[in-house]
This record gives C-alpha cells, sequence and structure tokens, in this order.
C-alpha cells in the first residue's frame, strides 16, 4: 500500500458511525434519485431543451415532484467531443436556476469543474459538489471544498471530453478504474479534505466504451468496499442506446436507464442520477418490494 493510500485507510478507521453523511436530511435506508437539469445547450441527451432559466426552474420543480430527492445542476456539457464554455457563462446559467430551486426547498447539487462555479454554486443553496474530474480539471477545487467543507462527489477521469476516448485502454478495467479512483480519494484526503464527506462515482462513459461499462456495472462491489458513497450515472448513455433500436429518439433509453438503475441500486448504489425520475421511482419501488417478498 502507498504512503497515500496508507494514510486514507488510517482516517477511514477512525470514523463512527455518528460520523456517516447524512446531508441535509436527505432520505437513508434506500438508494436516492439523482434528476439531472443540464442547463446547456449541447448535452447529449437534451442540449437546448432547458437553457432559458424559467424553463430550467420550471423543469426542476417538475423533478422533485416526480420524485428526484436531489436535482444536479449543470451548465456545462461533459459528452464526449464537447468544448468547454467560459467560467462566467456556466454560472450565468446555473446560479439563477439553484438560487431558486433551492428557495423552493430542493435539495441539489452542483455539475461542474470549475472551483469559483463550486462555490457559488454553494453559496447560492446547493447541497453537493459534483465534479466529473474528481478535482483535477481545477486545482482550486480541493481548497474549495475544505474552506465550505462541502460534501464532494469524486468521479473516475482521465482527461477532459475531447480526449478521454483516446485514454480508454485497460488490461482490468474494474481493477484499475477502483484503483485510480481509490488513489484520487485518498490524494484529497490527506491533502485535508473530509473523508466524512466524500462521494464516489465510477464514471460510466468517460474514458469507457460499452464493454468497460458493463464490467463496472458487474461488478460495483469493487467499488461500495471502498467505503464511501457510490454514485452511478448511466441514464441515457451510449452504451444503453446500444440496447434499443437504431435511430430511436433519446427518451427510448429511459426504459433501460431505469432497469440499469433498479440493479445498481441493488447492488448497493448511494445514489442514481437519471434523466426519467418518474420511470425510475417505479424501477426501484418493483426492486424494493421484491426483497421485501423475499423476507
Amino acid at each position: 500500500m502507498t504512503d497515500v493510500g496508507a494514510a486514507f485507510s488510517q482516517r477511514r478507521r477512525q470514523q463512527s458511525d455518528a460520523a456517516k453523511p447524512n446531508w441535509q436530511a436527505l432520505p437513508t435506508g434506500r438508494s436516492l434519485i439523482m434528476g439531472v437539469l443540464n442547463v446547456t445547450t449541447d448535452s447529449f441527451s437534451d442540449g437546448g431543451r432547458w437553457l432559458r432559466t424559467e424553463a430550467a426552474i420550471a423543469h426542476g420543480v417538475e423533478l422533485a415532484a416526480a420524485g428526484a430527492d436531489l436535482i444536479d445542476v449543470g451548465g456545462e456539457s461533459t459528452r464526449p467531443g464537447a468544448r468547454r464554455i467560459p467560467v462566467a457563462e456556466e454560472q450565468s446559467r446555473v446560479i439563477p436556476v439553484i438560487t431558486e430551486l433551492a428557495r423552493r426547498g430542493i435539495a441539489l447539487s452542483v455539475d461542474t469543474m470549475n472551483a469559483s462555479t463550486a462555490e457559488a454554486a454553494i453559496e447560492a443553496g446547493a447541497v453537493i459538489v459534483n465534479d466529473v474530474s474528481g478535482g483535477l480539471s481545477d486545482e482550486g477545487m480541493r481548497d474549495v471544498i475544505i474552506r465550505l467543507d462541502a460534501p464532494f462527489i469524486v468521479s473516475h477521469w482521465r482527461g477532459h471530453s475531447a480526449t478521454m476516448n483516446q485514454k480508454a485502454t485497460y488490461t482490468d478495467v474494474v481493477r484499475e478504474v477502483a484503483g485510480e479512483l481509490e488513489y484520487r480519494v485518498a490524494e484529497l484526503v490527506v491533502r485535508g479534505v473530509n473523508p466524512d464527506k466524500l462521494l464516489i462515482d465510477p464514471g460510466l462513459g468517460f474514458a469507457k466504451n460499452s464493454e468497460h461499462n458493463w464490467k463496472i456495472l458487474g461488478h460495483l462491489d469493487h467499488f461500495t468496499r471502498i467505503g464511501l458513497p457510490v454514485v452511478i450515472g448511466a441514464s441515457r448513455k451510449r452504451f444503453l442506446g446500444e440496447l434499443v433500436p437504431e435511430g430511436a429518439p433519446m427518451d427510448d433509453r429511459d426504459f433501460v436507464s431505469a432497469v440499469t438503475a433498479a440493479l445498481a441500486a441493488e447492488a448497493g448504489a448511494w445514489a442514481v442520477r437519471v434523466h426519467d425520475v418518474e420511470t425510475t421511482k417505479a424501477a426501484l419501488s418493483v426492486a424494493e418490494q421484491w426483497k421485501r417478498g423475499a423476507r
């Protein structure tokens, strides 16, 4: 074990049950549903649909009413090949939406790789920072997380959207992704981030092909064993699109996305990040009733 890994393990052993996270009274005892709210022009599934502030707020309210426990608000697309946008533009998209949804009592996370956006979002009422780069894109992110003591989703990441597909090379994808993710978490903890506030995401679709994604989903126990809450974001991604007729509308991926979310929840995911909250909630309810019937 590396020095970083040893230090991380020691910090984890020092934790007590009382220290386990329960952010903003989010539900416990079941997997949470994180609704996706893309305030973007070019997201792969719904780019431009919720770009206007009023439309984004209305959709956020709809997601909450449909059963989302948490809404993930993002202003910059991270799809393969997506272009970066100025930080000021990102903030002009997400901060007004977060401010209004938080005012209405809706629990929120912000999907951003930019430290200043994360800080502004937390100040506006967001509860969690969801960074697909795990804090690697912006060196200032770690300092913001430490200073605000904000919960932080650390995703597995090998590079920005323009180049990530070139880095989808693995000998053992499950072992390597889990190892790289655990090492990144350990680095953050050693440098002062509160381990009680960390969550992890294996980063489906980020520097991974379809086979890699399915391998990871089939071995989620390798990630839950790290000892941190696991977030899974498979919704509408290309590898699920391969299961529906070619050329089908993006919404046709929602059923297979919901089934995948239910299986991930059964495998121990803390939260599933989805576009169609209503269908996902029904799928998770079926899985829960199935378990109850087996007791």
